[in-house]
Parts: structure tokens; C-alpha cells; sequence
């Protein structure tokens, strides 16, 4: 049983249903989506101008601090919304249709959701027995392929926009720790160039690839552990394992620009291999950044050449980063203008709608982004003792 919406004002609500219920005017809705993953937790946010939608995990069992929320008044307050979404949202990722801004995909606890106006409800696409689901990819060129990564390095596909479901024969790849529990696929990217090569990334578990459209599976991490060798690569926090730090892969990026070339983000940095996970190397992210535990990177869906990366001190730092590449990796530049972060900085997004729009969010649920491509920077909060953010998408 999901819970009735709580009312708003009818003004911002009529705003809310032309920018999401409108296929002629999704792509002028701004969606911005956040998770996170403190204690099992869901939020969203919007307004007339911009809609937000944020999911942390809050640490507090209240029933106040979880759920999916709405602001339309730019995060100054929020309105819960439950339509569809399971009971106690635990939701690990939110994935924005690059060809359809207004549908959005959510991995869950019990299987994959599906949003087509923009958040405001929600289907199963029918993997409720699945169990936690950690990731969902849409192919970038036919949005009726799905791949949603699972526990247990586990990859499930449909070919008909979540009609229909098949396994695929991943592998548990050498190199994998024994942290407590089971590797979990953070992130899944297709080459542009070539959508049949395909490769994950394992938390505490590698990276694995395979090279003929999901058909058969190979380790990636005789390259990471040959690093790990090297005591600046070494590090364990949750298992015996010194090559640990090597394991703990959060996210992966390729561009078309250069097909077979996978940009790695790690605990211990930003790595980059040119032969498709056959040899890896370290990009040398300390020549720019003080900081380098890496969380995630996405590639701008504007500019092939451009990747935007998110960098702190640890996983429960600090401070954060958003860095920004305009030469494949190259060379980085600080692209926030040295904007104070108040923790570890998890997740950035692109919009596929606006090559101006990029939006980032820290563990402890400081909201920062641009509309002006860079010139200007807004910071918002989540709401009070919201924390644990994970990911974020924007279209």
C-alpha cells in the first residue's frame, strides 16, 4: 500500500504536470535525481523552474526521513511522494532515458522501477523477486535494452523495454575480496562505437567485460592487481586482501571519441586502459587534485572529449571535487570554481538535454550544480538529516 501524495500548492502543481506529463515539454523539465544510501532511505525535489528529485537513505529511523520527496519551491521545502515505488524505497540508482528525459529508472530492493513522467509515479518492470538491484544502463542507442546490475557480480537484460528478462553468464572474476559481503555491479557501460562490447564495475570485485554482446565473460584485473603491487596502490579496509583498494571500482566511463579506451574511477584514484581492460595505468589525477579518491565519472553527452570526474578524500571525507577533462583525460581542470563541499562528493551528472546543465552531490546532501555551463554555481541542501547520497542524474 503506497501513501497519498501530500497536497501543494495547485499553482506549482499544474507547473509540475506540464513540464512531466508532456512529452513536448519533458525536455524542458529540468529532472535532477539523487539516491543515497545511508540506512535505507528515498528523497526527491522540485520546483516551476527545476525539478530535483533526491533519494538519500537518512540515518534516522523516523518515519519522516525516508521516502520520495518533491520540492517547488528549489529545496527550501518538500512534499513526499510514494505512487508506485515499493513500501520503504531502498533505491541504489536512478538512471534518466538519454533519448526520453521524462523517463527515469530506478533500482531498488526488490528489482528495477520505471517512471515515465518524470518521477511523479512509478512501475515494477517485473524483477520483483530479484532482490537489491544496484544499477540500471539504457543502451545508447536503442532505449528498449536495459541492463540492471545485481549482487553476486550479476547482469540482467531485456531487449524489450522491460518486457522480458535473461541472465546473462557474468563470472566472478579473480582478484575479488571477501569483504562481508557479496560483489555488487556499481555501474554497467556499453562502448558507444560498439554496444555488443560491454564491461562492470564490481564494488571490492574488479571490473569484468565481454566482448560479444553479453554472450560469455572475462576478468579485467590482471592489470589492477599487477598495480597493486606497488605499495602506493595498496589498501584494505574491510578485508585481508592489500589489493583491496584496487577492487573497489565505483565507476566506469568510454566515449566514442576513442572506442576501447575505459577510464576507471576507483578508491585509489583514476586509472585508464587502452586495450579494453587487457592493461591498465594510472591517469595521474594528483598532478591536478589533492584529492583522489575517485567515485564517479561520466562522460558529457555533448562533447565526447569532455569527462567530469568526482573526487575526494575518502569515502566518508571531508571535502569534495568536481574536476572536469576537455581531452579525454588528459589534463583536468577544478570545474566547480573551488566551491566549498561539505563531504565526500559521490556522484555527477550530465543533462542530456542541455550541454550547460551539470549537477554533483556530496555524501552529507550538499546539492551543487550549474545552468550556464560552468559560469555560475548553486548550492542547495537536502532536507535536515538527509545524508548518505549516492548517485545523481539530471535531464
Amino acid at each position: 500500500m503506497t501513501e497519498t501524495p501530500e497536497p501543494v500548492d495547485p499553482d506549482q502543481w499544474r507547473t509540475i504536470k506540464a513540464g512531466t506529463a508532456s512529452n513536448m515539454l519533458v525536455s524542458t523539465c529540468r529532472a535532477l535525481l539523487v539516491y543515497s544510501l545511508s540506512n535505507q532511505r528515498l528523497h526527491t525535489v522540485a520546483n516551476p523552474r527545476r525539478t530535483i528529485d533526491a533519494g538519500p537513505w537518512a540515518s534516522d529511523n523516523s518515519e519522516k526521513d525516508f521516502g520520495l520527496f518533491r520540492s517547488t519551491d528549489n529545496g527550501n521545502t518538500w512534499q513526499r511522494l510514494t505512487r508506485g515505488l515499493p513500501q520503504r524505497p531502498e533505491v541504489r540508482a536512478l538512471t534518466v532515458d538519454p533519448s526520453d528525459p521524462g523517463t527515469v529508472y530506478a533500482a531498488t530492493q526488490v528489482g528495477p522501477y520505471r517512471s515515465r513522467d518524470g518521477g511523479e509515479s512509478w512501475g515494477s518492470l517485473g524483477l520483483d523477486g530479484l532482490g537489491t538491484t544496484w544499477s540500471v544502463t539504457v543502451h545508447p542507442a536503442d532505449s528498449d535494452v536495459l541492463l540492471v546490475g545485481t549482487t553476486d557480480a550479476g547482469v540482467h537484460r531485456s531487449v524489450d523495454g522491460g518486457a522480458t528478462w535473461q541472465v546473462l553468464p557474468t563470472i566472478m572474476p579473480m582478484g575479488v575480496c571477501d569483504g562481508g559481503f557479496a560483489p555488487r555491479i556499481l555501474r554497467v557501460v556499453l562502448d558507444p562505437s560498439h554496444p555488443y562490447e560491454m564491461y562492470a564495475a564490481l564494488e571490492i570485485g574488479g571490473v569484468i567485460r565481454s566482448l560479444d554482446n553479453g554472450h560469455s565473460w572475462s576478468s579485467c584485473n590482471s592489470g589492477l592487481l599487477a598495480l597493486a603491487e606497488d605499495d602506493r596502490y595498496k589498501s584494505r579496509l574491510v578485508s585481508d586482501a592489500d589489493h583491496e583498494g584496487m577492487m573497489d571500482c565505483h565507476a566506469l566511463a568510454i566515449s566514442r571519441e576513442r572506442p576501447g579506451t575505459l577510464f576507471l574511477a576507483c578508491r585509489m584514484g583514476l586509472f585508464r586502459s587502452v586495450d579494453r581492460g587487457e592493461s591498465w595505468e594510472d591517469v595521474g589525477i594528483n598532478r591536478f587534485s589533492t584529492l583522489t579518491y575517485a567515485r564517479d565519472l561520466r562522460v558529457s553527452p555533448h562533447d565526447d572529449r569532455v569527462v567530469l570526474g568526482a573526487f575526494s578524500r575518502a569515502f566518508d571525507g571531508d571535502a569534495g571535487s568536481l574536476y572536469r577533462s576537455d581531452d579525454l583525460g588528459e589534463s583536468w581542470q577544478r570545474f566547480d570554481h573551488g566551491l566549498e563541499m561539505d563531504s565526500t562528493l559521490m556522484t555527477v551528472a550530465a543533462s542530456p538535454s542541455s550541454d550547460e546543465r551539470v549537477w554533483c552531490a556530496t555524501r552529507h546532501g550538499q546539492v551543487v550544480g550549474t545552468e550556464d555551463g560552468g559560469e555560475t554555481w548553486l548550492s542547495r541542501a537536502l532536507p535536515e538529516r538527509i545524508k548518505g547520497v549516492w548517485a545523481i542524474a539530471c535531464a
